[in-house]
């Protein structure tokens, strides 16, 4: 089989032998055909995403929104590869004491993307910031044992449980055969493609996938790359896109598109799916900001009524804003206030209905910022 996506090579012989795929480098040879359909869809997610960061550069606390949206992506991009946790989980101010496996996947998750997007900083979008992360995610958890940060040394396969090189859905190029693709792939996103930045990200997310470069942690490093695309090439000024949220919805598809480009060598097909995940994904992002600040505002109109007490009520309501749910102690020692501070704004915004007690809690009472979390909740049960 050979198309212009690739062809299948065969490795090994006898009863050893197995097909692997070979990429064939970015972009597209003959060229990508944009159709009508690919033209309008790029139309509106360029507007869309132009939509997003004209109110993304208007709220005076969009760091905070940011990393709460960095939560919900990291969260959502790590269910698609089947870990299990939730938003509450991830947002659990005793996570440090109670967490578990698949809520450490998603806290290096996290800390993978504040540590990918500081370092674009200083170093270019290459294949070294690729691995630097890739060492962040992989750190202590499942897969770390998989060299972190490092591209393989040898065969891996994609397929269910068990799956082995001679029933495997998916076969990725060899080490040898990747580690030319990666450093073809490096000098792709460097290269002054005339197509359309939105249409290279496309481009750029398959490409990786097909490579499957490391080990373990493809998925989540792949979804990301998108994201730290965008940012260099200055189409997003905040980190305030994710694509996470489409592709677990339509995470058959998602995968099924990828397997026909390799199949037949359509990537037309995967980049009008590529660009109704962008145009979706930032149309979800505008509203849920605009929900965000519409709460906000309701809400510090609502402590301002507290007279004296509504000082300190606001920090507290800063704080829930970054940290959605709390527990007394731990945040009065964040805050530097103490305990019956803390404890008195609590019982205020209780009264009001800003918070509500989380009755589920045994030991330690934990309050929660509800009407804050129903709005990030979406796609992350």
């Amino acid at each position: 089989m050979t198309n212009r996506a690739g062809k299948l090579k065969t490795n090994l012989t006898g009863e050893a032998a197995y097909k692997s795929f070979v990429v064939s480098p970015l972009p597209p040879n003959p060229p990508l055909e944009q159709d009508g359909d690919m033209v309008e869809l790029l139309v509106k997610a360029s507007k869309q995403i132009a939509l997003l960061e004209g109110i993304a550069s208007r709220i005076p606390s969009v760091n905070l929104f940011i990393s709460m949206y960095v939560r919900k992506e990291a969260l959502m991009s790590s269910q698609i590869e089947g870990t299990q946790a939730t938003l509450e989980d991830i947002l659990d101010p005793l996570t440090e004491e109670n967490a578990n496996r698949d809520v450490t996947e998603v806290i290096n998750y996290i800390k993978a993307t504040d540590f990918a997007i500081a370092r674009l900083k200083s170093l270019p979008l290459c294949n070294r910031l690729i691995r630097e992360t890739h060492a962040v995610l992989m750190e202590g958890v499942r897969g770390q044992e998989k060299s972190p940060g490092e591209f393989r040394r040898s065969q891996n396969w994609i397929g269910g449980v068990g799956s082995t090189l001679k029933n495997a859905l998916y076969i990725p190029p060899t080490p040898e055969d990747m580690t030319e693709s990666i450093s073809d792939l490096e000098k792709y996103i460097h290269t002054d493609d005339r197509l359309d930045v939105l249409i290279q990200a496309a481009l750029i997310h398959y490409q990786f996938e097909s490579i499957h470069p490391f080990l373990d942690g493809n998925g989540r490093v792949g979804r990301l790359l998108v994201t730290l695309l965008l940012l260099e090439r200055c189409i997003l000024t905040t980190p305030a896109l994710y694509i996470s949220y489409f592709l677990k919805k339509n995470r058959v598809e998602y995968y099924d598109r990828m397997t026909e480009v390799r199949r037949s060598g359509n990537y037309e097909q995967w980049v009008k799916f590529f660009l109704r995940a962008i145009y979706e994904s930032a149309e979800d992002a505008t509203a849920t900001i605009d929900k965000l600040v519409a709460l906000h505002e309701k809400n510090t109109q609502v402590i301002a009524q507290f007279g004296r007490a509504s000082k300190t009520a606001l920090r507290l309501f800063a704080y829930l804003e970054e940290s959605p749910i709390i527990e007394i102690q731990k945040t009065a020692d964040r805050l530097c206030m103490t305990f019956k501070t803390v404890s008195d704004s609590v019982k205020r915004l209780c009264d009001n209905g800003i918070l509500i007690q989380n009755a589920s809690a045994r030991r330690n009472r934990l309050f929660a910022y509800e009407e804050y979390l129903e709005i990030l909740r979406p796609g992350t049960q």
